[in-house]
């Protein structure tokens, strides 16, 4: 056994001489053996221990005998012990989880790097072993998972202040419990192990047994599968964010934005790891409720050939695309309102995107042409003038015979951004007629002979996105 865990711990460089290391401790046999086993290296590597336990208190004062028992340990073996309780029910019902067993989970590792911090240590050592890998691994195959995710259970990764270690995912179960024995020291059984209420247990009590009756090393074989498949995904993964670079127009903690067209012009692998990065990106800590579902709804918004479409994601996360960009962000709890404002001679007003210039003058500005300029004759238009966002029902007259066209088709037609729309600016005269929408269309408004005074508004520009 001290073999296989002291080649493990070299081939990942776990631990170097003068590290602290915290210990989750259950109190069963690989916590102990594996808490027992890193004292045993206290003073050759010059090695500061601390074990760290948390009673879950879902099972009365059977988990209080655990903590009871860890911290007794602790001081027959002069280790440092930080054991806290915490109502994970609670916590379970405040963050309105489903599972049991992610709630536990979360608040251990929460108390974990409290220790952490508090005894600045390097590193949190686990004591999953070769079975636990196997079980993950199948479970993760079973239920579907992305491709990152089927290695299973790292050896290390970061973790808080340091990085988390599991020395013992070279050794089987069975060569645990037989260092427990030889080395004498009594540990904690959880009944709940026992059952088959959850997955985890029938893929131990079913699958495993048929497995190691296969082959007695299949946990090395599936450690080898597990590191290879690591290897592979961080050079994909090195890959993926390379072609990002190209796609992503704006990102920031709320918004992610892309380029359809440069987006699919990947490889469909590294379109299937961009999504994941970014939404890894955006959620910090990824909700239990996203799932593959998700990830492939995207794809499919973005091959569709329908130009524009969205998506709900889990936390408000909404998805939008609009012809060759796409967006993913957050819905604010305040939404944008719509607006109305008049405008009168000389004046220069704000509007979402730039600003709106209103002038009125007696030669005709030949100078001035283009989406971003609206001229006609003053006695054409009925004052005052006023600029607002568009409403349900919006028309513009678009030729000469008095044929209209809806402001919403006349966006589309012009392939404006839809998560601008709202808010995109709109001329209307004194009877409501719309007579500009600036940098899209202007509406045919029929001219004087004898053009005495000439209206002249210009819209200015802040961004290149209106």
């Amino acid at each position: 056994m001290f073999q296989a865990v002291d080649e493990l711990i070299k081939k990942f460089n776990m631990i170097a001489p003068g590290q602290t290391i915290v210990v989750g401790v259950s109190g069963g046999p690989d916590s102990m053996a594996l808490l027992h086993y890193l004292c045993s290296l206290r003073e050759s590597l010059r090695l500061t221990i601390v074990a760290s336990h948390v009673d879950h208190q879902l099972r009365g004062k059977e988990s209080q005998e655990d903590l009871a028992f860890v911290a007794a340990y602790c001081r027959q073996w002069d280790v440092p012990f930080s054991g806290k309780a915490i109502d994970v029910a609670a916590y379970k019902k405040q963050q309105q989880l489903t599972s049991t067993q992610v709630a536990a989970r979360e608040c251990r590792y929460a108390f974990f790097k409290e220790v952490m911090a508090s005894y600045h240590a390097d590193a949190l050592a686990l004591a999953h072993h070769g079975d636990d890998q196997i079980e993950t691994m199948l479970m993760r195959m079973t239920r579907g998972s992305s491709s990152g995710a089927l290695a299973g259970i790292a050896a290390v990764r970061p973790f808080h202040t340091g990085v988390l270690i599991r020395p013992f995912l070279g050794i089987t179960k069975e060569e645990i419990e037989h260092y427990c024995k030889v080395h004498s020291f009594a540990v904690r059984q959880d009944a709940t192990n026992d059952l088959d209420d959850y997955t985890r247990n029938r893929f131990r009590h079913y699958v495993l047994p048929f497995l190691k009756k296969e082959n007695p090393n299949v946990h090395k074989r599936f450690q080898v599968m597990s590191e290879t498949i690591s290897e592979d995904e961080a050079y994909m993964i090195e890959r993926t964010e390379e072609q990002m670079k190209k796609a992503i127009l704006v990102q920031n903690e709320q918004e992610v934005q892309v380029s359809v067209s440069t987006y699919l012009h990947m490889p469909i692998p590294l379109q299937k790891r961009a999504i994941t990065l970014i939404l890894n990106y955006l959620y910090k800590q990824t909700p239990s409720s996203l799932s593959s579902v998700h990830k492939e709804s995207f794809l499919a918004l973005l091959n569709s050939d329908h130009p524009s479409g969205q998506l709900h994601f889990p936390q408000a996360l909404h998805v939008v695309r609009s012809y060759d960009m796409c967006s993913l962000h957050f819905l604010s709890a305040e939404q944008p309102s719509a607006y109305e404002q008049k405008l009168f001679e000389d004046q220069v007003v704000d509007v979402p995107g730039g600003t709106l210039s209103f002038e009125l003058k007696k030669d005709i500005p030949y100078e001035q042409k283009g989406k971003d300029v609206f001229v006609c004759d003053v006695k054409s238009v009925i004052l005052p003038l006023t600029v607002r966002t568009r409403k349900p029902g919006d028309r513009m007259i678009i030729n000469a015979l008095g044929g209209t066209r809806k402001v919403k088709d006349i966006f589309i037609d012009e392939k404006v951004d839809r998560t601008k729309r709202d808010q995109w600016p709109i001329l209307v005269d004194g009877s409501g007629a719309i007579l500009w929408i600036p940098n899209v269309r202007h509406a045919v408004i029929p001219q004087s002979d004898k053009t005495e005074q000439w209206v002249v508004l210009q819209f200015q520009n802040s961004c290149q996105d209106v």
